[in-house]
C-alpha cells in the first residue's frame, strides 16, 4: 500500500469536511486492492441530514488511488431526493458543508482554476434550469469582474457585526462558505436578529436578509 497516497487521501477527506471516520474503511479498500469503491457517510446541518457517497478509483497497476467525486443528497420538503455530484481536483473542491449550502440554493465563494491552470476566485451557484446529460445541475459562475462584494452591499445597513474588524471578517467568511448567517440590526434603539445570505445573481447586487 502506498502510504503517501493514503495519507494524501486522508488529508483530502479532512480538508473537505468529512473528518477522519472514513479512514479505516478507506485503508481496508485500498489494502484489498479494489479497482474502485464507494464510501458512505452523512452529516446534519441546520437540522437537515445530508447523505454523501464518495467515489474512489485506482490508477494503473493500482499503485495510486484517486478521490474523483462525491454525491450529496438531501430530501426536500416533499420527501424527494435532491442530489448533486461534486468533482474533486487534486484533493480540492467544494466541502461537505458548502455542498449542503449549494443544494439549498445559496451561493459559495471558491478559488478555482482556469483551463490554463491559473487560480481565480468566483461566486458559484447551482443552476436549476441547466443540467448536464447525467442530470447534474450546472454551475453559474460570477467572477471578480462581475463586481459582487457583500461587504459593500451590507455597509450602512446598521448591522452590528459590520462595526468591528473581527465581526466583519467572521460575517464575510461565513457568507463566502454559503451559510445563512445570523446578524444583529440596531433599529430605533433596539436590537433585532435576522439571517443574511449572499445573493450574487441579483441585479442590483444584494444580500438577502430575513428573519
Amino acid at each position: 500500500m502506498n502510504t503517501q497516497n493514503v495519507e494524501f487521501l486522508k488529508k483530502s477527506l479532512l480538508n473537505l469536511g468529512f473528518g477522519e471516520k472514513l479512514n479505516t474503511d478507506l485503508e481496508k479498500q485500498i489494502e484489498a486492492k479494489s479497482p474502485e469503491f464507494k464510501l458512505n457517510t452523512s452529516h446534519e446541518f441546520n437540522q437537515k441530514k445530508t447523505d454523501y457517497t464518495l467515489h474512489f478509483k485506482a490508477g494503473e497497476n493500482q499503485e495510486m488511488y484517486f478521490f474523483n467525486k462525491y454525491d450529496a443528497t438531501i430530501k426536500n420538503d416533499k420527501g424527494e431526493d435532491n442530489k448533486q455530484s461534486f468533482y474533486i481536483n487534486k484533493g480540492n473542491g467544494v466541502t461537505a458543508k458548502e455542498a449542503f449550502n449549494l443544494i439549498e440554493g445559496r451561493a459559495v465563494h471558491k478559488q478555482l482554476f482556469s483551463q490554463e491552470g491559473e487560480k481565480y476566485t468566483a461566486w458559484l451557484k447551482l443552476d436549476n434550469e441547466n443540467l448536464t446529460e447525467g442530470g447534474n445541475k450546472k454551475f453559474r459562475s460570477y467572477n471578480e469582474n462581475y463586481g459582487y462584494k457583500p461587504e459593500e452591499v451590507l455597509a450602512g445597513k446598521g448591522i452590528k457585526e459590520m462595526k468591528t474588524d473581527e465581526g466583519r471578517e467572521n460575517l464575510l467568511r461565513s457568507l463566502k462558505k454559503g451559510n445563512a448567517q445570523q446578524i444583529t440590526v440596531e433599529k430605533d434603539g433596539k436590537e433585532q436578529k435576522y439571517y443574511v445570505t449572499a445573493n450574487p445573481s441579483s441585479r442590483p447586487l444584494t444580500c438577502t436578509i430575513r428573519r
